[in-house]
């Protein structure tokens, strides 16, 4: 191999090549959806098991990723190497199952166990691959036609193009599941606990002090024992609750701005009326970008009848890692 001396403009156009070739197999790809994919959809949504994908070599590692999307967005799955299966891996596979088997030709000869075992025992398979004369494709329950489109490397042998068509209908599946099922943020939160996505998707019911913990005082209170209570719960700050719900706040401003006979006041007089709040189950990254917004350090937390749920302080989202 000799390496060919290519300038800045002939490197980015090659690159600008492959990106266009790969793009005009996925417009292709997606112009020619239809009742096959919608098959395949009806397969997955009401399948009682798994979705086990298999694939050898560059479509073994393309379907990797597609089962932990499908896993990560609600839909169980279980990626199983075509060539393990055919040394016991099999028997993860049951009649419950759905198996999603990838081959860009479609005569991988790996994958010739894994699919006379899903015929014999019943198995729904759904395939993804370019041939529709191909095994593959006449064994599969529904077959999954990428597109005629060249590979993208210059000598249009490397898997570029199809993998990237392999991988895209992967999601498609994923997401079309996902918006059939009505999966929501915090289902997918369930799914990422950890990290810094899971941080970004936590709701401020997780990270909020509660209970005793809570800096509150009546409207009759004197601003003695409001004191006390700001400075004992040490958020800096507390709510005034009347009637049962939440109807304002005092903090250090409001006490500055109260200076003058401050002791003979009470915390009714003292308290700043419609406080900026949160409600349950508000993300703590919005609810951290409201602090960052209005410049403030903590913000109550309302259940739906405008009663106190809890107080969020910017530094517990800190320690959370949501930023």
């Amino acid at each position: 191999m000799t390496p060919r001396p290519m300038t800045r403009d002939e490197t980015l156009a090659e690159m600008a090549r492959v990106l266009t070739t790969e793009a005009e197999a996925l417009r292709l790809m997606a112009t020619g959806l239809g009742d096959s994919h919608l098959k395949a959809l009806e397969i997955l949504e009401g399948m009682e098991g798994r979705v086990i994908v298999s694939g050898v070599g560059k479509s073994g590692h393309i379907g990797n990723k597609i089962a932990a999307t499908f896993a990560s967005t609600g839909t169980p799955a279980q990626f199983v190497h075509a060539t393990e299966a055919s040394h016991g891996d099999l028997g993860m596979v049951t009649a419950r199952d759905v198996c999603l088997v990838i081959s860009n030709s479609g005569e991988t000869t790996e994958l010739a166990d894994i699919i006379t075992y899903s015929r014999r025992f019943g198995i729904p398979l759904i395939a993804i691959t370019r041939r529709a004369e191909s095994t593959l494709a006449s064994q599969a329950d529904v077959a999954l036609l990428l597109p005629d489109a060249p590979e993208a490397c210059g000598i249009g042998m490397a898997p570029t193009t199809s993998t990237t068509a392999t991988l895209a209908i992967g999601d498609a599946l994923a997401v079309a599941l996902m918006a059939r099922r009505g999966f929501e943020r915090e289902d997918f939160q369930r799914f990422h606990p950890g990290g810094k996505l899971g941080a970004q998707l936590m709701p401020v019911d997780g990270l909020m002090h509660r209970g005793e913990a809570l800096p509150l005082v009546g409207p009759q209170t004197p601003m003695s024992e409001a004191l006390l209570t700001m400075t004992a719960k040490g958020f800096g700050l507390a709510g005034l609750v009347e009637d049962g719900r939440l109807a304002g706040i005092i903090t250090d401003g409001d006490l500055r701005r109260n200076m003058d006979g401050l002791m003979e006041k009470t915390a009714g007089a003292v308290a700043t009326r419609a406080p900026q709040v949160v409600r349950q189950g508000t993300l703590a990254s919005e609810a951290l970008h409201v602090m960052n917004t209005k410049k403030i350090s903590a913000l109550f937390v309302l259940d739906g009848e405008d009663r106190v749920a809890g107080l969020l302080h910017i530094h517990d989202c800190l320690r959370a890692g949501v930023a």
